[in-house]
């Protein structure tokens, strides 16, 4: 089975994946038959809440790229509490939003899931614990970075060559040639 879960939506192509093969014919005798792509875009939450073992998957594509997910703590809690998901994938779907998602008070959003879901507390409140230490740790990469561009466009500014800067700051040439125009 193949989901989509795309910015367009609903899907606007054949549902048949072996249409997006230049040869269809070829492909379909490769592959030996076709499967469903299933979009998970115009599901609803409460339907997709039903689909057991591959709820929590479909719900999370579906929402994967709002600004605030904060609307989901409910279905996700209601998956959740069902025991049809267990540890590991639990700790695929918080990484998985980590990297790919967007979304804004995603701390705030851990903590409400797993206040609501007593059984997955201890993993969620550690996967927060994570968060934060990750957002220390690039906030001072940032901070870092801030300081060297800083010192980088002292030195340009006193005439020091691009070559020395780049050496000293640890900065790219291309840094250092955006700070110099």
């Amino acid at each position: 089975m193949l989901f989509y879960h795309g910015a367009t939506t609903p899907y606007p192509w054949s549902l048949n994946w072996l249409d997006c093969f230049a040869d269809p014919q070829l492909a379909s005798e490769l592959y030996i038959s076709p499967f469903p792509l299933v979009d998970v875009t115009v599901i609803p939450d409460d339907e997709i809440v039903r689909h057991r073992r591959v709820a929590l998957l479909e719900l999370i594509q579906k929402h994967i790229r709002q600004r605030d997910l904060m609307g989901i703590v409910e279905q996700l809690t209601t998956i959740l509490l069902s025991g049809d998901a267990n540890d590991r994938q639990l700790k695929t779907l918080f990484n998985y939003l980590l990297q790919t998602g967007n979304a804004r008070r995603f701390g705030r959003f851990i903590h409400e899931v797993a206040q609501r879901v007593p059984q997955h507390r201890e993993r969620l409140m550690t996967i927060a614990e994570r968060l934060q230490e990750v957002g220390r740790r690039k906030g001072k990469r940032e901070g870092q970075h801030a300081e060297a561009l800083r010192i980088a466009q002292r030195m340009l500014a006193d005439g020091i060559a691009r070559e020395t800067v780049v050496k000293i700051t640890g900065l790219t040439a291309d840094e250092i040639a955006a700070l110099a125009h």
